[in-house]
């Protein structure tokens, strides 16, 4: 008899314990077959064109003229002009280059005609007359580099889808063999004929051996270039 309530005892505890752990499991969530993590493929960023202006103009000193520049920011952004692109002239370094980013045409117009900036650029030190350009920048390449040596070619062509043909033609890897890698490209806003290419210099020596060549003489005169291009010769500043 022992023996049997044993049995029936150790039975009892058996069916309750089963009963208790089977009402304390949880069910683990279910994840319905059709969803499948995705991950967002990466948005290439597409070139926007924009309108800048250009001033180039000579100062004293170039350290001093810097630090008054950038004290006027304020100024430039209340007429619309954000800065961009600042570089110091390489065969004269007292020779400034300001590229600068315009919300309005009218607006920048307003602001290189204003006495605020003639009193401004006096007390900077700025020598002899600016030079004001307003340009459409149709390319341009923002990547990085440690190269900061840069070519600015200015010409008038006579027509523009013409010279564009040829100058494409020619190609981004053929210039890089002479040194120069495209950079940028734009038109002037008054005169849509009137070019400006930006180029960053690899190799200096091949660079200037590639303008002064009959071959790039002949291209140029082939592609409706009028008069001789002005080449200005700068390095970037990253302020």
């Amino acid at each position: 008899m022992k023996c049997i309530a044993a049995i029936f005892a150790a039975g009892l505890m058996l069916l309750v314990y089963s009963c208790n752990n089977s009402g304390n499991k949880k069910e683990e969530p279910k994840v319905a077959d059709s969803v499948i993590a995705t991950t967002p493929a990466a948005t290439e960023l597409v070139f926007q064109p924009f309108k800048i202006i250009m001033i180039q103009h000579a100062v004293k000193d170039y350290v001093s003229w810097k630090a008054a520049y950038l004290a006027h920011d304020s100024m430039r952004m209340a007429y619309g002009i954000s800065s961009f692109i600042l570089g110091r002239g390489m065969i004269d370094t007292n020779v400034v280059m300001i590229m600068d980013k315009i919300s309005d045409v009218a607006k920048a117009k307003e602001f290189s005609a204003s006495p605020n900036l003639r009193e401004a650029m006096q007390k900077a030190g700025v020598n002899g007359k600016p030079i004001f350009a307003y340009v459409d920048v149709i390319r341009h390449d923002a990547a990085k580099t440690a190269q900061k040596d840069r070519l600015m070619i200015t010409h008038k062509v006579k027509d523009f889808d013409a010279w564009l043909k040829v100058y494409d033609a020619e190609g981004k890897a053929k210039r890089m063999e002479y040194g120069l890698t495209d950079r940028a490209l734009g038109r002037g806003v008054d005169d849509p004929n009137m070019i400006y290419t930006v180029f960053v210099i690899s190799d200096m020596a091949k660079a200037k051996a590639r303008l002064a060549s009959e071959e790039l003489k002949k291209l140029m005169t082939d592609a409706g270039v009028e008069g001789q291009p002005e080449l200005t010769f700068y390095r970037a500043d990253d302020r």
